[in-house]
């Protein structure tokens, strides 16, 4: 199986510069001396590397975003890139200003379409938060202008641009990425042709800008999920579900969710194929494509920026069949988890065994846990997880019955109230009249809170139209799991009897 690459962000340190030279020089192929010299990115990361971005891909430099902070009372609209940045020695940076200017944006050629792009805009916009300033601002170039340039003004290429009849590789990107334009400026960059010398000053207005300054590099505290209600049809081939199963990523990462959960063993529809077989054969078919779906969903998470869990699918390890999941992370990597308790359906018609993993993953928004449909049904498991330092509880789940589906629910909602935690469960609707065992579903796919002041009265955040495909997008606030750590009415986590009972996991 082909790895699929890991991706870092971070700040820019000085001994980068030969990587990041051979990647500039490649990125800039129409202006190869236009360049950084050495003595100007020393410069930068001393006076300020909190505002350096850099994404590693294969120790390679695939990436970069260059920013310094001014004091906009001291500049016109009207200004030139050269008196913007002060020469080498940035002199106009000050850590007193209120704008952070952008100063450099690139993209090696070799890692392009890999959404990198938007990582490094995304960046930029979290240290503007942090440091408190008022906006993100910079002059953009509009390499396509050239071309139009005999028969439209730049204003109307720019209006032209927005509503797409035109496409412009920067500010297209700019503006997708809810930077606004202030003006345009003639003669900003001297000597760029494609731009006629024109750029356009856009800016990205901090809407939390009178808040209080926080630290760089805090956990994120406001979490989006996205999970998906997922239809069980046929489809003719793999590709086709491989297809639908992008059309959701896309669809869920356009709105910056941290999070898209699938259902259990909703690939099921390519067991079609081994109809014919006994139904412990046909779960061997259809493990047979476990491995190409993991692929799938790591480069779809590194693509689309998202952490994927990946529901569950047959996996055979050693001799047996085990029901197993991912959790595939927006930088690369990828964990397994596998379904500890086996339903006596799943043991009978297939020879499932169930898993021996029980832990916790550590991601870009804190600890989670995913347990699968029968597991949240035993409250020790989901307890463990908790004592771990657990946030959020992933459960994709399959019923075919709406009992069924009141099992999986009813205990969720418990975990939640029990554990102080937020529980997104996500299954699949529909059915498949030619895949045996998997004759119907029933799901309403849902996200639970604890039960408390500050969460909904009847502890459910949301939740999805029953028996109809689609997803659910929700945002959980993880500063007020805190509160109610501490602050709750009643405080399930602190108030148990140690004294009476404990629980341990066994190695």
């Amino acid at each position: 199986m082909n790895e699929t690459p890991k991706i870092e962000l971070r700040n820019l340190k000085l001994k980068d510069y030969q990587e990041l030279k051979v990647s500039m020089i490649k990125s800039y192929q129409k202006m190869p001396e236009d360049y950084w010299s050495k003595d100007e990115i020393r410069n930068l990361v001393n006076k300020f590397p909190e505002g350096q971005f850099c994404i590693i891909i294969d120790n390679k430099i695939a990436g970069c975003a260059l920013s310094i902070i001014i004091d906009s009372k001291k500049f016109d609209e009207d200004h030139t890139y050269d008196e913007i940045i002060g020469g080498e020695n940035f002199s106009t940076h000050t850590k007193n200003g209120d704008i952070l200017y952008g100063i450099d944006v690139f993209i090696h050629p070799d890692y392009r379409g890999m959404r990198l792009g938007r990582r490094l805009y995304e960046a930029r916009k979290e240290v503007c938060e942090q440091l408190n300033l008022k906006s993100i601002v910079f002059g953009g170039r509009i390499p396509n202008y050239a071309t139009y340039s005999k028969e439209l003004t730049p204003k109307k290429y720019i209006e032209k641009v927005k509503l797409q009849e035109i496409h412009d590789p920067v500010l297209s990107f700019q503006l997708s990425n809810d930077f606004h334009v202030k003006k345009v400026i003639k003669g900003y960059l001297p000597g760029d042709a494609e731009s006629k010398e024109y750029a356009v000053l856009m800016e990205w207005n901090n809407i939390y800008y009178t808040k209080t300054t926080k630290l760089i590099d805090t956990p994120k505290t406001v979490v989006r999920l996205g999970l998906v209600q997922w239809q069980m049809r046929l489809f003719k081939d793999y590709d086709a579900l491989v297809s639908q199963i992008e059309f959701f990523v896309d669809a869920v990462s356009d709105y910056q969710s941290d999070f898209i959960l699938f259902p259990e063993l909703f690939n099921a529809p390519l067991m079609a194929e081994f109809n014919e077989l006994t139904e412990p054969e046909a779960i061997r078919g259809l493990s047979t494509y476990t491995e190409r779906l993991l692929e799938t969903f790591q480069q779809f998470a590194v693509n689309y920026n998202i952490n994927i869990i990946t529901g569950s699918m047959p996996m055979v390890i050693g001799e047996h069949m085990y029901n197993v999941g991912f959790l595939c992370r927006r930088d690369g990597s990828y964990e397994r988890y596998e379904k500890l308790h086996i339903t006596p359906a799943e043991e009978s018609a297939w020879g499932m065994k169930g898993g021996s993993k029980l832990e916790t993953f550590d991601t870009d928004c804190g600890k989670i846990g995913v347990l699968v449909c029968y597991d949240v049904e035993f409250p020790e498991v989901s307890r463990i997880l908790a004592e771990e330092g657990m946030n959020i509880l992933f459960v994709p789940f399959m019923t075919d019955t709406q009992n069924g589906y009141s099992r999986v629910k009813i205990c969720a909602q418990a975990r939640a109230v029990e554990n102080e935690c937020y529980v997104a469960i996500a299954g699949s609707v529909g059915n498949l009249p030619k895949v045996n065992n998997m004759d119907i579903q029933y799901a309403q796919s849902a996200v639970l809170t604890p039960s408390d002041f500050a969460f909904p009265v009847n502890g459910i955040k949301a939740e999805a139209t029953p028996n109809t495909e689609s997803t659910l997008l929700v945002d959980v606030d993880l500063d007020l799991l805190k509160e109610l750590h501490a602050f709750g009415s009643v405080r399930n986590m602190k108030d148990r009897r140690k004294d009476l009972y404990s629980l341990k996991k066994k190695k």
